[in-house]
């Protein structure tokens, strides 16, 4: 649960919240850059899903914001609407669509994804992290920040963007950023541990001082300077009335085309989607292991879509980079994202001209450190050591977000856990237990059935049973049995036929007593046990 003091954790929140500051800056600008859509809604979207979002969220430390995940669906949505304004109207409806979510409690499905499939998201976000934020490292930065997909907006993929790299290093860009990533380590590793000044004085806060230090000294010396296309470039407005230029309205008009609706329920079922794996996942690595109501998480994302989408923001999510930055830095309440968005609200209003003195160099070595926090080679080790049942849904999980894109890499990662899950219930459904001695001179057979027996588990129950040799004894105990569906019961009803036929008598112990050779297993197992005086 949330502290009631809002500032009892001030002194963790306010330090985390300027590192998730500077991580989100980039990501909400290229978010926004990556989905054809005006620079200034992905602040939008920023700064309402800080401040909003996470004042209404039942989560301490999850961060929310527009996400990379549905870029893609923006990009088309924008196209195929017809405009920016009535894919706006899409986004207020979709955050209407996750109200109606959150009300019908959708938010337990939350509970369902595999602890394998959440590692393995995490590991393949942070390894994603680190390629795509090589060539920014270097100063190339044709692929916009916030791009995860393999297949990039600039037309190259993830591997092929790091080789044409070699052709286009900035110097600048390099110097300062390889300055900013010693400074971030040796923060880290050393200094951190030394005095509790530089707990409160995040290292990221120092890397981009630096980096507008540095360009400044610089400004102008075509060798070692730093070009306007390789820092931040947040909109400039010439006077009020054009800052209030760049928030736009939905266009009402459009509420009957069905197009707007479809686009809008797509919106709401992915936004809750990855917002109820980020809840999942952020949960996992909270120090505290807090649990964040998830159909609050759902109430709350539902009202900062309709807020955002009126107004002229992109679509938000709970986001893992934001979050597990945050984790990272020591936050510890809900403040810290509350506090990111008010910062983003503030510099994009009072100085935006010192936001885009920021090299984008050195905002990529901060997200190299969140990266490689996510996805630590020791990980693999461990997920090796847990045995093949959850390695391999964690690497399926891992090469699909790499090489496709998160929801395709996590959908994968299901599929392959559903899989492993089909085959776990095959192999747990029943104990059979093969005893040496003769009843009226057949070979006895005991077969027990688990608590829950349903229709996954035909297979294994078939293969036992037509394996039995003939003139043999089967006792069948149901008696922990608490479930055992019709799909079953009709495969012992047709087993009772083969059974007379191969001379197998069959003896059901049930906590109703012990019956053989019933006339109909599906009567038998209609009955109701008798009600005890």
């Amino acid at each position: 649960m949330n502290s009631p003091n809002p500032f009892k954790n001030f002194k963790s929140d306010l330090p985390a919240s300027i590192v998730v500051f500077f991580v989100a800056l980039p990501l909400c600008l290229g978010i926004a850059l990556a989905s054809g859509a005006p620079a200034f809604s992905g602040l939008i979207a920023g700064i309402i899903g800080g401040i909003v979002v996470g004042a209404l969220s039942g989560s301490s430390v999850g961060v929310s914001g527009p996400a990379a995940g549905l870029a893609a669906i923006v990009l088309t949505a924008i196209g195929a609407l017809g405009g920016f304004e009535n894919f706006l109207l899409a986004v207020v409806l979709g955050g209407a669509i996750q109200l109606v979510f959150g009300l019908l409690k959708a938010g337990i499905i939350g509970y369902y994804f595999p602890s394998s499939v959440i590692k393995g998201m995490l590991t393949g976000i942070g390894i994603i992290i680190i390629l795509k934020q090589i060539p920014h490292f270097f100063g190339y930065d044709a692929d916009p920040e916030g791009d995860f997909s393999f297949f990039q907006v600039d037309g190259e993929n993830t591997f092929s963007e790091i080789f044409k790299t070699l052709d286009y290093i900035s110097p600048g860009a390099t110097i300062v950023a390889v300055a900013g990533l010693a400074i971030l380590i040796l923060w880290d590793r050393v200094l951190s541990k030394k005095a509790k000044i530089f707990t409160l004085i995040q290292g990221p806060l120092v890397a981009v001082a630096i980096g507008i230090i540095y360009f400044i000294l610089t400004q102008g010396n075509e060798t070692w300077g730093i070009s306007s296309e390789h820092l931040v470039t947040v909109p400039i407005p010439d006077s009020f009335d054009s800052f209030i230029g760049q928030f736009s309205m939905p266009n009402f008009t459009e509420i009957g085309n069905p197009q707007i609706w479809i686009t809008a329920f797509t919106i709401a079922l992915v936004a809750s989607l990855e917002t109820l794996l980020c809840v999942e996942a952020t949960d996992k690595l909270d120090p505290q292991k807090r649990v964040t109501p998830t159909n609050r998480e759902l109430l709350a994302q539902g009202t900062g879509n309709m807020i955002s989408g009126m107004i002229g923001g992109l679509p938000i999510t709970q986001v893992i980079v934001r979050s597990s930055a945050n984790i990272q830095s020591g936050g510890k309440s809900k403040m810290s994202a509350i506090i990111h968005g008010f910062f983003l609200l503030i510099s994009v209003i009072l100085v935006p001209t010192i936001l885009n003195m920021i090299p984008l160099s050195v905002l990529a070595a901060v997200l190299f450190i969140v990266g490689y926090k996510l996805a630590k080679p020791k990980l693999f080790k461990h997920m090796y050591q847990l045995g093949w049942k959850q390695f391999i849904p964690f690497v399926v999980t891992v090469v699909g977000i790499v090489f496709t894109d998160l929801l395709i890499g996590i959908a994968l990662g299901l599929a392959v856990g559903v899989v492993v899950i089909l085959i776990k219930s095959f192999q747990n459904s029943h104990f059979l237990h093969i005893e040496d001695k003769n009843s009226n001179g057949k070979h006895r057979i005991k077969m027990t059935l688990a608590e829950e027996v349903t229709f996954f588990n035909k297979g294994a129950i078939l293969k036992e049973l037509d394996s039995l040799p003939k003139d043999s004894y089967l006792e069948l105990d149901v008696r922990k049995t608490r479930f055992l569906d019709h799909d079953i019961i009709e495969i012992l009803e047709d087993f009772s036929e083969k059974a007379r036929n191969r001379n197998i008598d069959i003896q059901i112990i049930s906590e109703r007593g012990t019956v053989e050779n019933p006339d109909s297993f599906i009567e038998f197992f209609k009955l109701t046990p008798k009600k005890t005086a």
